[in-house]
């Protein structure tokens, strides 16, 4: 197979490679979980990450024990829901990143070295290398990187090439790094610690600069001194979540990352690139544009029967109960997505979510505990502005109604979470029966039931073959009937065909009260629509930023009026009546 070939099997992925954990002693936030890291390196798409404390590999064990023992409970049948659910985030994780073990080892003079090894390698094998790199005992898990007289760069090196890892000069260009410039070491000695034929690469600040003066271009093999090329690769170096916006240069995880060109994501490919001197295949991320933001996509979109934002999910003043409400409503209409950590005003900057873990957590608690029968969503996390957004995916449930507390039920409207009516509490659970196979066709016993009940209006039907097809947003009032002087209404939801009876102007919800305010008092006059053959426009308004149509359509001699059509609804004839600045 040609090298070309080979090529074209393999794919660019991203790599940090120098991460802290709350086991160094420097760490900036030490309430921060070993889900946090992976969530935000998930979150900033990386998908090679090395644990590196402080002359330790305490944080890297921390994480593997912690997995170990979840896996023990769950082999005992003993492990608990929250445990359940930690356990398979961090399968979900680890699916998707390649975690690796390794430590930042401190030198004689105080000169940093990064040790990377294979996931197989045994907590007590690494820190066994430590023992032989004179780190005492008793620091092993402090995580400090003072560690008095310990052994001398080039055996470090060595060692470390010699156990099988990834040997790594750290911040070579800065403190404590082997190439930086003013520190008063003599040039043979620089010469030694950057050509070392043990060192795999040097892990530079300077990557992504352009120019005569950047260390790569030092240590790219022209000059006689150093005619060894050096591989040159970036790391975030990071001892936080996200970046200090106090101090630009203390990163967040991935906020520095390298591609490197694989043909599966594995150590032993990683090893074989860093042994190997084709270093065309490690390159500075360097997005062509900026990172698409699917949250500030979403806020532009602003809310809708699918889509719910949320600034935050405090108990107090009922935030975290409106979370759960939208869930509720979502899973019994059309299933969708929720945003929480930012408003739905796109100009507004986002707050973020503080802790991610406790809030994903306290989430699954509540829709597990609160949510009847149970539903099962995707959570994870996304970045906008810098700032942690969870999102909540949820599913159209299968097993409708899904009810709040065993007794509220919650469908979505347009834009808003509000309580189900009767009949479309009615509606749900034929839904649910139909699925399950225990009803079939229109004429359900329920329905038949709820259609015969003394004060209620003759079944509507609708007409199923049209020339033009309805539009597929807004309302349709299919009847009306007047008892004891007041109107009950017929409404259909043009976007799922949905028929709920029984509705007045004061029980109506904001698109239903505006319908049937519009028929009572501004009912259509066929002389002034605008026609188009058999179907008109009588009205354009805009509502809450979003321009609305109500349409009308001639049919078998009568009219049929759709109130509240909005753009998307519009399809084939109807976009004739759509407005210039709609189509842009």
């Amino acid at each position: 197979m040609t090298s070309k070939s080979k090529r074209a099997r393999m794919q660019w992925y991203r790599m940090d490679l120098h991460l802290h954990t709350p086991r160094s002693s420097d760490y900036h936030e030490p309430g921060v979980s070993y889900l946090d890291i992976l969530r935000h390196a998930e979150m900033r798409g990386v998908d090679i990450v090395a644990f590196t404390d402080h002359n330790t590999v305490a944080g890297y064990r921390s994480m593997m024990d912690e997995i170990e023992q979840l896996e023990y409970l769950e082999d005992l049948g003993r492990i608990q829901a929250d445990e359940k659910r930690t356990l398979a985030e961090y399968r979900r994780l680890l699916d998707k990143i390649l975690v690796l073990p390794g430590f930042e080892f401190t030198a004689t003079f105080g000169f940093h070295i990064l040790g990377i090894f294979s996931p197989t390698t045994s907590v007590r094998q690494l820190e066994h290398i430590l023992l032989s790199l004179n780190i005492p005992p008793a620091a092993l898990d402090e995580g400090s990187s003072i560690v008095g007289a310990s052994a001398d760069v080039l055996t470090a090196y060595r060692m470390i090439n010699n156990a099988g890892g990834i040997v790594i000069a750290a911040h070579a260009n800065s403190s404590h790094g082997v190439a930086m410039r003013g520190f008063d070491f003599g040039g043979q000695t620089k010469i030694a610690y950057t050509q070392d034929p043990y060192l795999h690469a040097l892990e530079v600040t300077d990557l992504d600069r352009r120019g005569r003066k950047t260390t790569a271009r030092f240590f790219d093999g022209t000059k006689p001194e150093y005619p060894r090329p050096m591989r040159c690769i970036q790391g975030s170096d990071a001892h936080r979540l996200l970046a200090d916006p106090r101090n630009q240069k203390n990163l967040g995880v991935g906020d520095r990352v390298t591609e490197v060109l694989l043909p599966e994501r594995t150590f032993e490919a990683l090893l074989e690139v860093f042994q190997s001197n084709d270093y065309a295949r490690t390159r500075p991320y360097r997005p062509s544009h900026d990172p698409y933001d699917h949250v500030q996509s979403a806020r532009e979109e602003g809310p809708s029967i699918v889509q719910a934002f949320h600034e935050g999910m405090t108990r107090r003043g009922g935030r975290l109960y409106a979370v759960i409400a939208d869930v509720c409503a979502l899973a019994n209409t059309n299933g969708g997505i929720i945003y929480v950590g930012a408003s739905a005003k796109p100009k507004e900057k986002p707050p973020g979510v503080q802790n991610v873990t406790e809030a994903i957590d306290t989430l699954r608690t509540e829709i597990e505990h609160k949510i009847t029968p149970p539903l099962e969503v995707d959570i994870d996390v996304l970045e906008t502005h810098g700032k942690p957004v969870i999102r909540i995916q949820v599913p159209r449930g299968d097993d409708p109604p899904y009810a709040i507390d065993d007794n509220k039920i919650y469908v979505r409207d347009e834009a808003e979470t509000t309580l189900a009516v009767r009949d479309e509490i009615v509606q749900l659970v034929a839904q649910s029966l139909q699925r399950q196979g225990l009803l079939s066709g229109e004429a359900s016993e329920i329905e038949t039931a709820s259609a015969s009940a003394e004060a209620e209006p003759a079944p509507v039907e609708v007409p199923a073959d049209t020339k033009i097809e309805a539009p597929r947003t807004g309302v349709e009032i299919l009847g009306t009937e007047q008892r004891k002087g007041v109107k009950y209404h017929v409404m259909r939801d043009l976007r799922n065909g949905n028929v709920v009876k029984n509705v007045t102007r004061s029980s109506a919800r904001r698109l239903w009260h505006y319908a049937i305010s519009e028929k009572e008092s501004d009912p259509v006059n066929p002389n002034k629509v605008e026609w188009h053959g058999d179907i008109g426009l009588w009205k354009r308004y805009k509502r809450a930023g979003t321009v609305r149509y109500d349409l009308v359509q001639r049919e078998n001699g009568e009219l049929r009026v759709y109130y509240g059509v909005t753009y998307d609804g519009m399809h084939g004839p109807w976009q004739s009546f759509v407005a210039e600045d709609e189509t842009d």
